[in-house]
């Protein structure tokens, strides 16, 4: 009877305990149940993803996150990689009903023994299910409050969506250190290999993270425990767990440098060119596909060549000592796309791009345009000028005393030979003749110097490279002596898609159809030719000589046809290297940050030396190509020094110069007979 009386009591003390525990759930519920957050919205899931920037050849450059995440849809994720994250967090995941009973009672057990004062560990009892609604809904604060909604939406969760769902939430959400939020991302970060390809070793790797995420100092251990979870649990043999335990963690060390120092420049200009345009939600949160105009190949040699030219400069110097810096940049003259750039010595030391920001003094670089103005009014290349003394003119109310570089004077020069060899007083002469305006318009139309100049500022100085530009502008002026005379917009990305595979900006140039013949596509050419293409040749024919023969000889490559012009302003502050060939235009600038003289022995042979090999790697792989000759030209030959057919003077360089209809060579003249062709500098 007393046994009878005992277990009434004890049914009726479990009953009365469970009805309490009912009716405490039920108030639970209604406090706490009733201003949920909607987890409907979790059906059609689109988290933040990462922005991928690649390189013209499929390369990625760089990631721009605030959360690295790439998404994996759940049957893209190897099983194995499942498997892991359930033997690890979750083992009754694919049967409880969103809180495992089971859990809480073996965690209750040992969080009981552990507090007084037994062996055994600390352990939660969260679900990944309720992993999924915190991560989601709610904060990580350790109160009942937040537990019990943490509970209810679990429950809720289960009921709505299949457990397929819910692991693909939980698989692209959790964080796993390194700035990387779910599996896609974290296993490019810390194997650099899609989650397709990851090993056994590397999959529990992964699933140990998320205990503690930046902690990788006993990643072995935490990987074989997972190892030893999954035999448990029945997914391995212990022969697999254990040739699993024997792989070397390779943890891919450099996983903070997403791309190699060379690509920063470009890769931080077309940051901000799409910051400005798509905003910054987008750009970090967006998932887009950027493909870029870059060349890895033309890249790494670009940085090369700049880096051997400051390094030799720069080595004798102290660390507190300024350093030369300096820019380039190669892009293709037709298009503008751009295919190389550096804008510094090092990006983590300057993020200054010296190759789009930095606006400095570009000397004789201007001279091309001052003498294709002068082209245009109809003189010709064997047109002569004076180089003799200029005294007695003043600017800005000072004396001005033009000099040449060798502080020599030659007498009548022809214009090529002037440009050529980058003559100061001819040059000035030449300014003078066809008018101070008209010199600045030419450097203006093609971009290098800004329309809006102040008319007080057009003075002689500045149309002899006084004035300031950038590297990029005046790679993009030199472009249209090449192009046809055609304004170009300098082009850093192809083509943007969406996360979907749309198409934001245009469509990608492999999609561009071409025409029956198999022509490529007519561009739209919207704007009339900047110049000529007669006096544009003629240009570009003595640019080929002022590498061949005059001061650009150092940018020579050897087997190719190349054009171009040094510049270097007063007392050798900043050196200037622009050239080309026919589908190829390269520009190099070295100068200090705080402008001041390089010194002895300096000058644009130095920038020279950089475009050479920059462009002799560039186009090692490439036959020659001659630029294209307009019709109507004609090539005669003459002597260099005096413009004079060689049939008469053949004693000196014997050039090919090439002629516009209705010009001719100059005539040989006895010192008794007077040239019928009017010298530069000459009063008549």
């Amino acid at each position: 009877m007393k046994f009878k009386t005992i277990l009434r009591k004890c049914i009726n003390f479990i009953f009365w305990c469970c009805v309490a525990a009912i009716a405490g759930l039920a108030i639970l519920v209604l406090i706490y149940g009733h201003d949920l957050p909607d987890y409907k919205k979790l059906a059609t899931y689109t988290p933040p993803v990462a922005t991928r920037l690649y390189a013209s050849d499929g390369s990625l450059l760089i990631e721009y996150a605030e959360e690295r995440r790439v998404f994996i849809d759940f049957e893209d994720m190897p099983s194995q990689l499942i498997n892991s994250f359930v033997a690890a967090e979750d083992q009754n995941f694919w049967t409880h009903p969103g809180i495992d009973i089971q859990g809480i009672i073996r965690a209750s057990v040992n969080n009981a023994m552990h507090a007084i004062g037994f062996n055994t560990k600390f352990t939660g009892a969260s679900t990944i299910t309720q992993q999924v609604a915190k991560n989601f809904f709610l904060t990580s604060d350790r109160t009942i409050a937040r537990k019990v909604k943490e509970a209810i939406l679990a429950l809720r969760l289960e009921r709505s969506f299949s457990k397929q769902h819910i692991m693909t939430l939980y698989l692209n959400e959790i964080f796993l250190g390194a700035r990387a939020y779910g599996v896609g991302s974290a296993a490019l970060m810390y194997f650099n290999k899609p989650v397709k390809d990851l090993t056994l070793s590397e999959c529990a790797f992964l699933a140990s993270l998320p205990k503690a995420p930046n902690d990788r100092n006993r990643a072995v251990e935490r990987r074989n425990y997972v190892l030893r979870r999954m035999v448990d649990d029945g997914y391995i043999s212990k022969a697999e767990a254990d040739a699993a335990a024997t792989e070397p963690l390779n943890i891919n060390s450099g996983f903070t440098e997403q791309m190699e120092m060379d690509f920063q420049y470009f890769a931080e200009d077309v940051r901000r060119k799409l910051l400005e345009n798509i905003g910054r939600d987008t750009l970090y949160n967006g998932g887009l596909y950027i493909k870029t105009t870059i060349v890895p190949e033309y890249q790494r040699v670009a940085s090369a060549a700049l880096a051997k030219e400051l390094d030799a400069y720069n080595k004798n110097k102290s660390e507190n000592e300024p350093k030369l810096q300096g820019a380039i940049i190669a892009m293709n003259p037709h298009t503008g796309r751009i295919l190389a750039m550096s804008g510094g010595r090092s990006f983590k030391d300057s993020s200054f791009n010296r190759a789009t920001q930095a606006y400095r003094q570009i000397g004789s670089t201007i001279k091309p345009f001052v003498y294709l103005a002068a082209l245009e009014q109809g003189y010709g290349p064997e047109t002569l000028i004076l180089d003799a003394p200029i005294v007695g003119w003043r600017e800005n109310n000072k004396e001005w005393k033009p000099e040449n570089y060798d502080r020599k004077f030659l007498g009548n020069i022809p214009l090529r030979f002037s440009l050529e060899t980058s003559r100061n007083v001819p040059t000035v002469r030449l300014v003078e003749q066809i008018g101070v305006p008209t010199a600045i318009a030419s450097a203006q139309r093609f971009g290098v110097y800004p329309k809006d100049l102040d008319s007080s500022r057009l003075n002689e100085s500045l149309a002899l490279g006084s004035g300031e530009t950038t590297l990029q502008k005046l790679v993009l002026g030199y472009s249209a002596f090449v192009n046809g005379g055609r304004v170009i917009e300098p082009k850093m990305i192809d083509y943007v898609e969406d996360r979907y595979g749309n198409l934001l900006n245009g469509k990608p140039s492999e999609q561009i159809e071409w025409d029956v013949n198999l022509l490529p596509p007519v561009q739209d050419v919207k704007t009339e030719p900047l110049s000529d293409e007669q006096s544009l040749y003629q240009i570009v024919s003595i640019l080929q000589g002022a590498v061949e023969r005059g001061t650009g000889k150092q940018a020579r490559v050897y087997g190719h046809t190349i054009a171009g012009k040094t510049g270097t302003t007063n007392q050798v502050k900043d050196v200037w290297f622009i050239g080309f060939s026919k589908n190829l235009i390269a520009g190099v600038y070295l100068g200090y940050d705080i402008p001041k003289p390089l010194g002895k022995g300096a000058g644009s042979h130095m920038a020279a030396r950089v475009f050479s090999d920059f462009m002799t790697a560039a186009l090692k792989n490439t036959s020659n190509q001659p630029f294209a000759v307009p019709d109507g030209m004609t090539f005669i030959r003459v002597n260099r020094n005096n413009g004079v057919a060689a049939t008469q003077d053949s004693n000196g360089i014997i050039i090919n110069e090439v002629f516009k209809p209705g010009q001719k060579p100059n005539v040989l003249q006895s010192h008794e007979q007077h040239n019928d062709k009017p010298v530069i500098g000459d009063i008549f």
